[in-house]
């Protein structure tokens, strides 16, 4: 591979916000050709939450594929890439890559990571969990993904929603040893940040 491919999938949780700031950070990346699989879910919430329609996700992306197309290049183990990352990762595709049940290009593009034992990050938006989401999360990670809820830090001092989705964006590259500065990373003592302002219980 000239460039590194890294499979883009974005479930039909919450916080679409979190796919396109990845995309985003990887658009101008030389180094990265992005291919995304957009679900139809995903769809609906990128609608209702962003105002946004798939044209302007499937613009940031290198290539693209149709949900229900289980013959895309991503579907085989063949085709190398780096790697996948399902951001944001529902509860119903969490219980998909679990089970080994392909429903939809996004989970078999999953499957295709984990059998192949290449890099699968899940991104998953739920809260509280229940027993089910847990043990799916814990077969997910004994058969060799990464779950990388998206819990917000405030080393980094972020001034705005979009500082967090940074900062989760920039967790996500670091799983694939993807070099970014979307934050800025903690020191030490040196980066002790927030001395100038009032804590939050003074």
């Amino acid at each position: 591979m000239s460039r590194q491919r890294l499979i883009i999938g974005v479930s039909g949780s919450s916080a679409p916000q979190l796919a396109w700031a990845v995309l985003g950070a990887l658009h101008h990346n030389d180094a990265v050709e992005t291919h995304l699989v957009l679900s139809k879910g995903a769809e609906k919430t990128i609608d209702l939450e962003m105002g946004l329609t798939r044209d302007h996700f499937e613009a940031l992306a290198g290539v693209t594929y149709d949900p229900s197309d289980m013959g895309a290049a991503v579907s085989s183990g063949s085709f190398q890439t780096i790697g996948m990352v399902v951001v944001p990762c529902s509860m119903k595709t969490l219980a998909a890559v679990a089970t080994g049940v392909s429903g939809d290009l996004v989970a078999r593009a999953a499957d295709v990571c984990l059998k192949e034992r290449r890099k699968l990050v899940l991104v998953t938006r739920e809260t509280p969990l229940n027993l089910i989401h847990i043990r799916n999360m814990e077969t997910a990670t004994l058969a060799g993904a990464t779950i990388l809820p998206p819990v917000p830090a405030f080393y980094h001092a972020p001034e705005s929603i979009d500082d967090l989705l940074a900062q989760t964006a920039g967790k996500i590259l670091d799983q694939f040893a993807i070099e970014h500065t979307l934050f800025r990373r903690w020191d030490g003592a040196s980066s002790t940040v927030g001395h100038d302002r009032t804590p939050l219980h003074a």
